[in-house]
């Protein structure tokens, strides 16, 4: 195995477009995992594959579909209020189902549902990397807006109602990244690597910071340097890049044994 082969220029555009990717999804994870929702990003990811698998059947545009099912699952989650990881898992259950279920119905909806839950990191195009671009932007532009609200809702629930401030701009703003970051993740690492990309990264993180800064930081390089080592890992082995990620993404975990020690 050997680090020139990221660099080949065959696989550039797919190292660039995950290393953005492994940037973004980790913070966006970090923000599901302060609201304990962390389930939700795999049920979005399933409602988002079931919305593009759809598309193919009527032969629409599937980004645009993936997108109207993530927007749809984070409405139903915004509309709800309180909900649990138990919705999510309901939520991941009926999105599983129905990509399958409607993969039946047509070849071209079985081969995007196959792309789709595992992922087709090797094939993406300049459009992939600029959305990765553009997203990890958006997170990195919003980020300390975001997280300043998403905090407070966290630790102070009353104080937007006491204070009589409104709540949409943050929630819908974080609902429409979360879903622009699910859909742009499944169409390149899959479903799973996805939602692996998104949790395990923060979950070590808030084991081993002292702080908020401190977890996005690490849950951010936490991910990139574990997309690094999977990259690296499917090419030299000839090994399927979702699956390959997802186990070098669960090596992660045992870190959670250290005492904490990462910030101020």
């Amino acid at each position: 195995m050997s680090l020139s082969l990221a660099f080949d220029p065959l696989f550039r555009l797919p190292l660039l477009t995950g290393l953005l990717l492994a940037l973004a999804l980790p913070l966006l994870g970090a923000g599901l995992r302060l609201r304990e929702q962390w389930l939700s990003s795999l049920g979005v990811a399933q409602a988002a594959a079931a919305g593009a698998v759809a598309g193919a059947l009527l032969h629409g545009p599937l980004v645009l579909f993936a997108l109207l099912g993530a927007l749809l699952a984070g409405l139903v989650r915004f509309l709800t209020g309180e909900t649990r990881n138990e919705h999510y898992a309901v939520m991941l259950l009926g999105g599983w189902a129905a990509v399958l279920l409607l993969a039946t119905l047509g070849h071209h909806a079985d081969l995007v549902a196959t792309q789709l839950l595992n992922g087709q990191l090797y094939f993406t195009t300049a459009t992939h990397l600029g959305g990765a671009a553009m997203l990890a932007a958006a997170v990195l532009a919003a980020g300390a807006w975001l997280s300043r609200r998403l905090l407070l809702g966290r630790l102070f629930p009353d104080h937007y109602g006491a204070n009589q401030l409104p709540t949409w701009p943050h929630e819908i703003g974080f609902e429409v990244l979360v879903a622009l970051g699910v859909v742009l993740g499944i169409g390149t690492m899959g479903v799973m690597a996805t939602f692996a990309m998104m949790m395990v990264p923060p979950w070590v993180a808030f084991r081993l910071a002292r702080g908020w800064r401190p977890a996005v930081l690490l849950a951010a390089g936490l991910g990139m340097a574990a997309f690094l080592a999977g990259f690296l890992l499917a090419l030299g082995l000839d090994l399927p890049f979702g699956p390959a990620l997802a186990a070098v993404l669960l090596l992660l975990v045992p870190l959670r044994l250290l005492p904490a020690r990462f910030g101020a």
